[in-house]
């Protein structure tokens, strides 16, 4: 990452007060920013750019219809400051630093080179890497906007809502929710965990994080002609995803129009994200016929069962009642469609030897009360793949639109 500042660079003492108190409990470390112009479309880009850098600025924020990156460090905050103008700069401090560390370019002034009795406005584990298609991605969860908070009560979507409790959830609080969330993805995992422990290290005594989750192995794509990623039970899914290309279909299932009331979200999208445990060794156990009759698909081509190829129509009536694919396909949950961006992970053991691994979802929708809401239902309520999998963590927060140019922020709408 370039450790040379730009004329529009904080001044070393104003980034003393961003980051060199130290760092926010729970952030660990990697990658690089300055912003470029774009319309928030990158869905082009090939895992062959994986040095590139995805431009910050546009009418969407990046990391939704951008190409699925390889790797994911996705945080939720608590806000520990009870100062609605703390809040605003610290949006506005996080917004600056973003547009440094997406291009390539480190925090402030740098990772060397200030004042040695100074802590460095940057961590400097990203050194030298290139920007590595990092996005980053902000929202704003239901409880920011509770009464006597920052006054923002009249500002909260109608479609901000809470997720009801589904039949199965076993949710652990500690990591569910949180008042705002950042999503870093990068095709670098340095580069990722890098941008998230400067913006936690920035906002020190404003935010704390909350929970964080590691991802790799994207299990979703929203490029159009690419592999289906597979899922760690094996099986590609959410091959009919909609397309970063697709206007038509962004529009239509992604992107809040004005008309959707609470116009400071124009633009922007909902997300839900959820933390989804898979009993490995359980699934490992089961016959490769019982695999595919509960997914609905072929494990090799990925064919919905009784076709040839991975994207034929699925014939959802002669599939099993109790599949994967006919249960979350959208011509069953009246045309929900949302738009996935999932990654796989594992934390290890759980102390019985047991794989603590799985699936953590994302979902990026224009309405949850229209898009995962019922179709989670749907799945809860029958899918057979209930039997091996479980949800354990929860949250859905408002994602404003994107930053539009060097003088906008993140949230700068909601706040005016």
């Amino acid at each position: 990452m370039d450790d040379q500042a730009n004329s529009s660079s904080p001044s070393r003492r104003s980034v003393i007060g961003w980051g060199g108190a130290g760092l926010a409990a729970g952030a660990v470390g990697a990658g690089g920013a300055v912003a470029l112009l774009h319309d928030g479309d990158t869905s082009g880009a090939s895992s062959g750019e994986a040095g590139s850098a995805v431009p910050f600025h546009g009418a969407h924020q990046a990391g939704i219809a951008t190409a699925v990156q390889d790797r994911l460090h996705f945080a939720a905050f608590d806000v520990t400051t009870k100062d609605r103008a703390e809040l605003v700069r610290l949006l506005k401090d996080w917004t600056r630093a973003a547009e440094r560390m997406t291009a390539g370019h480190t925090v402030g002034e740098g990772a060397y080179g200030g004042l040695d009795v100074a802590p460095p406005d940057d961590t400097g584990e990203a050194l030298g890497l290139p920007p590595s298609r990092l996005t980053l991605t902000v929202g704003f969860g239901p409880s920011l906007f509770a009464k006597g908070r920052f006054g923002l009560e009249s500002g909260r979507p109608a479609a901000l809502v809470e997720l009801p409790k589904f039949p199965g959830d076993n949710l652990d609080p500690a990591r569910s929710g949180g008042d705002l969330c950042v999503q870093a993805c990068a095709d670098d995992p340095q580069v990722a965990v890098h941008a998230i422990r400067n913006l936690a290290r920035i906002g020190f005594g404003k935010v704390a994080i909350r929970w964080s989750q590691l991802g790799f192995g994207k299990t979703s794509s929203t490029t159009p002609g690419a592999q289906t990623p597979r899922n760690l039970f094996g099986f590609k899914d959410g091959t009919s995803n909609v397309a970063g290309t697709d206007t038509a279909s962004l529009d239509r299932h992604v992107w809040v129009p004005e008309q959707d009331g609470a116009g400071w979200m124009t633009g922007g999208s909902y997300l839900v994200a959820r933390r989804i445990s898979m009993r490995i060794e359980t699934w490992d156990r089961a016959s490769l016929q019982d695999q595919q009759e509960i997914f609905g698909r072929d494990k090799g081509e990925g064919a919905p069962l009784g076709k040839k190829h991975e994207h034929d129509p699925p014939n959802l009536r002669a599939l099993p009642p109790a599949s994967h694919v006919r249960l979350a396909h959208p011509d069953s949950n009246g045309g929900a469609v949302l738009l996935r961006r999932g990654y796989s992970f594992t934390d290890g053991t759980d102390g019985l030897g047991r794989l603590d691994a799985g699936l953590f979802f994302l979902a990026y929708q224009r309405d949850v009360r229209d898009g995962f809401i019922p179709v989670q239902k749907q799945l809860a309520r029958a899918d057979a793949l209930n039997e091996y999998i479980q949800h354990v963590g929860s949250a859905v927060f408002a994602i404003p639109p994107g930053v539009r140019d060097a003088d906008d922020w993140w949230g700068r709408a909601l706040f005016s």
